[in-house]
């Protein structure tokens, strides 16, 4: 079992800032405080200073950049404005460009309405918690401000998109073409709808384009990783042999086989960490996922003599655990795919291009190549509390050790307080589905009770 507390952070939550726009903390004035914060915070050495700011295709992101670009030169750093980029670029860029930080104005896989803001240091990594803490104190006060002679500039790079696809492209050998592969990519009407697509033409596959049409508020809507109908159905019908599906910033991917189910990033982790490890490339000794990742991908990677290390949810908790224990390839089963080999976040458009190598390589179908192992069943249940810790109820602690004691040797119980919202995550998975649904019923029950 796991359990979670609520985050001390007033702004930054597991990824960065985000809320609704024009709301709480997604709003133009916060959003230069916190670009006089991060300038602040990283104008280090003599050197002239330099951030560098990307952003998806939501609506709200002009109003965000703007106030952004304010905040950081009007503290003294210079600005490079790449437009709508995937999260991983910016990343990619910061360090390309010898930035002193990098933002991407996104909310990821969530509606336009809402917003955010992730911050890179100049490694590519996103912040430690040390800086963000930091970040946040400053956010309330008054930052110098920069003499008239030593405010930034701002200007925009038109070779942005460019630079990322030959590096994307760059992560596969020379000798791996893509010709013959017909792939349907769904960019989530987001920040890869120019990017993805390119890189897969460029390899030399026949590509089906959709989720490529943003204008401002059709991000996430009806398409890209968290929804999945659209692709399902234009891969079937058009008789393409794999989907990719990525979100709103591009940092997710999703698969889709040919007859039409769903890969997820559980499966896609096990065909990654099993490639690398028969070419003797993967580091670590396996892969690196969080406690929601299901049991079937650990049993498969024990079966390969691979070990699976868990973490917290949240990427930024996979990536800590590779960065200080030597692995290169961890994610969610969400779809986050970290190959530190190539990027040093997760990057939908990288992971996609291992599972097509892969594909080619094997001579197989999607639904042969892809489904490595069964998962067993899960079940994930939410239970809202209007205040109180419910989880150190008498009654809950009672349920919960019977849980575990009935799952015990067939099965995990996970069960976390969500970092963002008053809710108690109940996650139940074994051999026995029906023990499951039973086990899940009663611990939710518990928690309802001691919630009221």
């Amino acid at each position: 079992m796991l359990t979670g507390a609520g985050m001390s952070k007033q702004y930054f939550g597991t990824d960065g800032i985000r809320g609704r726009t024009n709301k709480g903390a997604m709003t133009a004035a916060i959003a230069m405080k916190v670009g006089q914060a991060a300038g602040t915070r990283f104008l280090r050495g003599d050197h002239r200073h330099r951030v560098v700011i990307g952003k998806d295709t939501r609506l709200s992101g002009y109003m965000l950049e703007n106030a952004m670009v304010a905040g950081f030169t009007s503290v003294g750093m210079d600005v490079v404005l790449l437009g709508p980029m995937p999260t991983p670029a910016v990343a990619l860029l910061t360090r390309e460009l010898r930035a002193d930080v990098g933002v991407m104005i996104s909310a990821s896989h969530n509606p336009y309405e809402d917003n955010g803001i992730k911050l890179f240091g100049p490694d590519g990594f996103k912040l430690s918690d040390a800086d963000e803490l930091a970040i946040e104190d400053m956010i309330g006060k008054d930052q110098p401000l920069a003499d008239a002679p030593d405010i930034g500039r701002a200007r925009r790079i038109d070779d942005a998109r460019g630079r990322y696809i030959h590096a994307v492209k760059g992560s596969l050998p020379d000798n791996v073409r893509l010709d013959g592969l017909k792939i349907v990519v769904d960019c989530a009407n987001g920040a890869s709808y120019q990017v993805a697509p390119s890189v897969l033409w460029e390899l030399g596959a026949e590509v089906e384009a959709i989720g490529v049409s943003p204008n401002g508020k059709n991000i996430n809507d009806g398409c890209g990783s968290t929804s999945l109908d659209l692709i399902k159905q234009k891969v079937v019908e058009t008789g393409a042999d794999i989907g990719i599906a990525l979100d709103g910033d591009a940092d997710r991917l999703i698969v889709v086989d040919e007859k039409g189910r769903t890969v997820d990033g559980d499966q896609i982790m096990a065909l990654i960490g099993s490639e690398l490890a028969a070419r003797q490339e993967l580091k670590g000794g396996g892969v690196v996922a969080t406690v929601m990742s299901n049991l079937g991908l650990e049993r498969f990677l024990e079966s390969q003599g691979l070990t699976l290390a868990r973490t917290k949810v949240g990427d930024r908790h996979v990536l800590e655990h590779m960065k200080a224990h030597g692995f290169n390839v961890g994610g969610e089963q969400s779809g986050h795919m970290i190959l530190l080999d190539h990027a040093t976040t997760g990057d939908g458009t990288i992971a996609s291009l291992q599972v097509l190598a892969a594909l080619v390589r094997s001579g197989k179908r999607a639904s042969e190549l892809l489904h490595l192992f069964d998962p067993v069943p899960q079940l994930l249940q939410n239970v809202r509390f209007a205040g109180g810790k419910p989880l150190e109820d008498v009654q809950v602690k009672s349920a919960i050790a019977d849980a575990e004691s009935a799952l015990a040797g067939k099965g995990r119980l996970v069960i976390r307080a969500s970092g963002t919202e008053p809710v108690i995550r109940v996650m139940a998975e074994g051999d026995d589905e029906v023990q499951v649904r039973s086990v899940v019923a009663d611990v939710c029950a518990a928690v309802a009770q001691a919630a009221e």
